[in-house]
């Protein structure tokens, strides 16, 4: 997860951005720079490896710049070496990045054509590129800044300096965060409030699609379509904490909109998105000759891995054993010899999970832990980690932790399907590119929770709801109902479509709201027949589906629009929508969402 930070500053700003870059090194630490406008030139000083290679740079060889970006980076294109190190410049602009420019390849071929010369495997230097070509077409910075967002497609934010401009900086967020802060006669920018604590503690927080000019004297806020706006101006409390809210009201909802930057993250661990390969941690057993996968988890990662299950044998062919580990363990389940047992966890310390996994690694399976704390006792006793990117998750509803969970065992189950020969090199790389795509996908739909909000309402009188889904829709129902369960106290259920006929529809009548997970695949037809069902007997339909509504053929309560993505990824995209409505029919109701009562974050007794 690279951190960010910018500084227009009244002394030189370079030990000050280090600095703000150490507390952002949880973010990433496979090289750090930092770059400042130096007597109307820019020049940098970049370092591979951790903050203090950059340190020792900048002590032999100093900068004195009043104005200046910073960077600390985890790898995503290209290899973590000081000439893929950020910030990345031309001769006139310099920028940092965090999260992935999807087109620029696109980008890349267009400039290179018009003689643009690349040094760099980082999608980052498209970005500098593109908005030195627009500076070359007579456009000022920030109308050359403009017209370059208009040509980014994914999930980023950016900080840009210019050559020969001492007091102009400008930030753009479009998925990943980004926070302003504002000093007597400075100006900050960061990626969260905790770089730039010692600082200032007062804050703006970019909104979704915004970009910001910013000089000594204050900060312009533009949203996407050019218009100037205000966003308010806060105190923070990040002070020397780790996290705080921003300006979400919960942690949960803070999570939430996390998702397109945590997901890059992890999925940057994974592939080789230049290539369009996966590239799979060795996991110390050869995978295409493993003759079943058995998957454990509890609670939300259960049905993480049961959406694991559905990948691995529809691309790899390879069968897969799944179940809760309290139950796993107990029934004594026959394992394979050789097996690779894979333990999904948030914590990494879920007693049931660990005990399940001392039980596998006593009948001789190859253990591989999917975890958000490498440092946890289940990574620890693993024989491989296969690390999600999520950041501290302090909300106990698990949201970010999921879709991450999901994205890892999306990347296994390309990698399996690769070693087994099930998948051919252009179906790795159509699936690789449909996962890329998803950071910026999740953000377009974070964009308007006025729907959700709407729709809390009615759910609010509901004493029973249904959740239906098939095929990798059926864990999403299972995930929805829970998270409802969970955070409103409300009772809800999931189910598969097709067992709706074998005894919930008996509890179907006008006060139960029936929500449906239905992307438009070849399982579309088949759940529309289930909601016709509901529908004849007075349902109230909510359907979640990029599918035209005359298509279900039947009336609906309310529509929630998905966009239209590759299958894989499907349960991705779709986690959003139920984390959304569990989240806003419970802020409705007014219960503790982030700490629900009964519940607990990590469950380490059985």
């Amino acid at each position: 997860m690279c951190g960010i930070v910018g500084i227009l500053g009244s002394k030189p700003v370079a030990t000050d951005l280090v600095d703000a870059l150490r507390r952002l090194e949880y973010r990433g630490y496979d090289s750090a720079g930092v770059a400042t406008v130096e007597n109307g030139h820019l020049e940098r000083r970049r370092a591979e490896g951790k903050l203090r290679n950059l340190e020792s740079r900048l002590l032999s060889e100093p900068l004195t710049g009043r104005t200046g970006i910073g960077h600390t980076r985890w790898a995503t294109h290209g290899r973590p070496t000081e000439r893929n190190a950020h910030p990345h410049m031309s001769a006139r602009v310099s920028v940092v990045h965090n999260g992935i420019i999807e087109n620029f390849r696109e980008l890349k071929a267009e400039l290179t054509a018009k003689g643009h010369t690349f040094e760099t495997d980082t999608d980052t230097e498209a970005v500098v590129h593109l908005v030195t070509d627009e500076l070359e077409q007579g456009l000022g910075p920030i109308d050359a800044v403009k017209a370059a967002l208009g040509k980014l497609k994914g999930a980023f934010a950016l900080g840009i300096i210019f050559a020969g401009e001492d007091d102009l900086m400008i930030a753009a967020r479009q998925g990943s965060p980004l926070a302003i802060g504002h000093g007597r006669g400075e100006m900050y920018l960061g990626s969260d409030a905790i770089a730039l604590a010692p600082f200032t503690d007062a804050i703006t927080y970019l909104e979704e699609g915004d970009w910001a000019v910013m000089r000594r004297s204050g900060v312009e806020v533009f949203d996407r379509t050019g218009q100037c706006v205000t966003r308010p101006l806060i105190k923070s409390v990040a002070s020397s904490l780790l996290v705080d809210k921003g300006n979400h009201r919960h942690f949960m909802a803070k999570e939430i909109h996390e998702q397109p930057d945590v997901i890059s993250h992890t999925l940057a661990n994974y592939l080789d998105m230049a290539n369009g390969r996966v590239l799979f941690p060795d996991l110390g057993i050869d995978l295409a000759k493993i003759s079943r996968v058995t998957i454990s988890a509890c609670g939300t990662a259960y049905y993480a891995g049961l959406v694991g299950k559905y990948w691995i044998e529809r691309y790899a062919r390879v069968p897969v054993e799944i179940d809760i580990a309290s139950e796993l363990r107990y029934r004594e389940a026959p394992l394979p010899e050789g097996g690779l047992a894979i333990f999904v966890s948030q914590s990494g310390e879920t007693a049931d999970t660990l005990a399940t996994l001392r039980y596998a690694k006593a009948n001789g399976q190859r253990i591989a832990s999917i975890v958000n704390v490498r440092t946890s006792t289940i990574a620890r006793e693993s024989d491989a980690v296969l690390p999600t990117l999520a950041g501290p998750e302090i909300g106990v509803a698990s949201t970010k932790a999921f879709t991450c969970q999901l994205a890892a065992l999306a990347c296994l189950a390309i990698a399996l399907g690769r070693a087994r020969g099930t998948i051919s090199e252009a179906l790795e790389q159509e699936l690789v590119k449909a996962l890329i795509e998803v950071p910026r996908l999740i953000s377009c739909m974070l964009r308007n929770e006025e729907q959700y909000i709407e729709l809390a309402q009615s759910l609010s009188k509901a004493r029973d709801v249904l959740y239906l889904g098939r095929g990798s829709s059926y864990p999403l129902a299972l995930e929805g109902a829970l998270k409802l369960k969970e955070i409103s106290y409300i009772h809800a259920e999931g189910y598969a479509a097709g067992e709706l006929k074998h005894g919930p529809i008996a509890l179907i009548d006008e006060n139960v709201p029936v929500i449906v997970v239905a992307p438009e695949d070849d399982l579309l037809e088949k759940t529309v027949s289930n909601v016709q069902e509901v529908a004849a007997r007075g349902g109230q339909i909510i359907l979640i589906s990029n599918a035209n509504p005359e298509k279900i053929g039947c009336p609906l309560a309310a529509h929630i629009t998905t966009p239209t993505a590759h299958p894989l990824t499907n349960p991705l995209i779709y986690a959003v929508p139920v984390q959304l409505l569990a989240y806003h029919t419970a802020v409705f109701m007014g219960t503790d969402v982030d700490q629900p009562r009964n519940l607990a974050k990590s469950v380490t007794v059985e």
